[in-house]
């Protein structure tokens, strides 16, 4: 077993159901910011390569991703372009997590949960047990294996949308402001998908420029 992640102390608590979350995507300049939660019901061997998300390869994260869907129960949300613009992307990430959980805690049919998030800022208007727990990702496994949801959802949320947006090579950048993808935005302009709150630096810097 994994000597970080102890499932065993993770399921003994004064609750009926652990529920980890995390989120993927709040650096990008593109696309929506995914949430999951994740409830472990059985344990298998294979998760003993269960690690943030960011630090396993993407061939191993999609073996995960289909070995924590088999032993739990679990929920992925998004939140919108439009949501982030409007409440900004760490609010947006919040709301994002409460629907996943939300979700998991109407699946599992109890209210009697802890819900353990990555980072340091508790879910807002969610009456529930929390937690917080920075770079939670390296001491949950239930956190870890949200991260890994998250994350593997969202690539191949912006792999489908570079099929019909190549020239911002999303399938590779994944919509994180690489100089590739702000080359093209200097090219091609925004699209619908690109958080434009995002880019004012950007552009305030280009205009700068353009003027010397």
């Amino acid at each position: 077993m994994n000597k970080r992640f102890n499932f065993d102390k993770e399921k003994k608590q004064e609750f009926d159901y652990l529920i980890g979350t995390d989120e993927a995507g709040r650096g990008p300049g593109a696309g929506p910011v995914f949430a999951a939660a994740v409830c472990f019901t059985s344990y298998d061997k294979r998760l003993e390569k269960l690690n943030d998300s960011k630090q396993l390869s993407e061939k191993v994260r999609e073996e995960l991703f289909e070995v924590i869907k088999q032993n739990s129960v679990y929920s992925i949300a998004q939140g919108s372009v439009e949501e982030i613009e409007r409440l900004n992307i760490l609010r947006t990430s919040l709301l994002s997590m409460k629907r996943c959980c939300s979700e998991v805690i109407k699946k599992i049919n109890s209210e009697n949960v802890k819900v353990l998030i990555d980072g340091n800022k508790k879910i807002p208007d969610f009456n529930y047990n929390q937690e917080t727990i920075v770079k939670g990702d390296f001491k949950s496994a239930s956190i870890a294996a949200a991260s890994i949801l998250a994350k593997v959802s969202r690539d191949r949320f912006m792999k489908e949308l570079d099929k019909e947006y190549p020239q911002y090579l999303w399938a590779e950048n994944k919509g994180y402001m690489t100089k590739s993808h702000l080359d093209a935005v200097d090219k091609y302009g925004l699209t619908k998908w690109h958080r434009k709150k995002f880019f004012e630096k950007h552009f305030e810097k280009s205009e700068q420029l353009s003027l010397l």
